[in-house]
Parts: C-alpha cells; sequence; structure tokens
C-alpha cells in the first residue's frame, strides 16, 4: 500500500491568519461582552452606538474659562486612528477594537481611564449608560 505525502493546500495555508484573526477576535470580545453586562446589570438601557459617537464627539467645556473638550481633543475623530494626549503630546493608541483588539480587555483598565477621562472631559463621572453607550460606539468602529 503506497502512502501519499500530504500536501498543505494554498487554500488553506492562505486561510490560517484569518482564521488566527477571527479567532483572537473573538476571545478579546469576551471582556468587552461582560463589561457591558455588567452595566446592562446596573441598570442601564440598551446601549447605543449612536448615542455613544455623540458623547465621543460633545464639546464640553468643564470649567468657566477652559476651552472646549471632548474625547476626540486627545483621540481623535478617528478612534481608528492614534490620538495624541492633549497636554503631553503622548502618543495614544488607536481606542477602536477593530485596530487595537487589546482595548476593554481589561475591566480595571477601562474602568480607572473611564474615571480620569470623564471627570476631565465632562467635568464629573460618566453613567453606566453613557460608558455602555461609548463602549458600544467604540467596539463597532
Amino acid at each position: 500500500m503506497k502512502r501519499r505525502a500530504f500536501h498543505r493546500s494554498p487554500l488553506l495555508a492562505g486561510m490560517a491568519p484569518l482564521i488566527l484573526a477571527l479567532g483572537t477576535a473573538v476571545a478579546s470580545a469576551e471582556p468587552l461582552d461582560r463589561l457591558l453586562e455588567g452595566y446592562r446589570s446596573e441598570g442601564a438601557d440598551p446601549f447605543s452606538a449612536e448615542r455613544g459617537r455623540a458623547l465621543w464627539t460633545r464639546q464640553v467645556r468643564p470649567d468657566a474659562g477652559t476651552r472646549p473638550r471632548s474625547c476626540t481633543t486627545c483621540h481623535g475623530e478617528d478612534p481608528r486612528g492614534v490620538g495624541r494626549h492633549a497636554r503631553t503630546g503622548k502618543r495614544i493608541e488607536p481606542m477602536a477594537h477593530s485596530a487595537n483588539p487589546e482595548r476593554f480587555t481589561n475591566p480595571r483598565k477601562v474602568e480607572k481611564w473611564f474615571r480620569r477621562n470623564c471627570k476631565w472631559t465632562f467635568g464629573r463621572p460618566c453613567t453606566t449608560q453613557e460608558k455602555g453607550d461609548i463602549l458600544t460606539y467604540l467596539s463597532s468602529q
């Protein structure tokens, strides 16, 4: 009986990176889903990418005499792009989940940055509804 040598199919070989990328995207979406479920359990309404985008771009003057700011001040209009910190100029990696699959994988970091950025941008903490809407918007990009 003759044995045939196994030859890798070019089609299957070409699909390997796609299969790996999909697996990574699914695995990295799980922490985000858990975060959103946590916000829902706190009484938030269904989340809206449209409301999230409106929050992302909304100009706010948190204190009298300050310049208007929004999330886009540091993160840019397109969350798939690189941002720059308004004061330090430090690079900020893309916020969109599609451009940066590591985003939103650590709930403690997500809460830390919401706490800091909501206070700086809006002059107050974000509600669970706002957090869920913003995360829904960013995950849709």
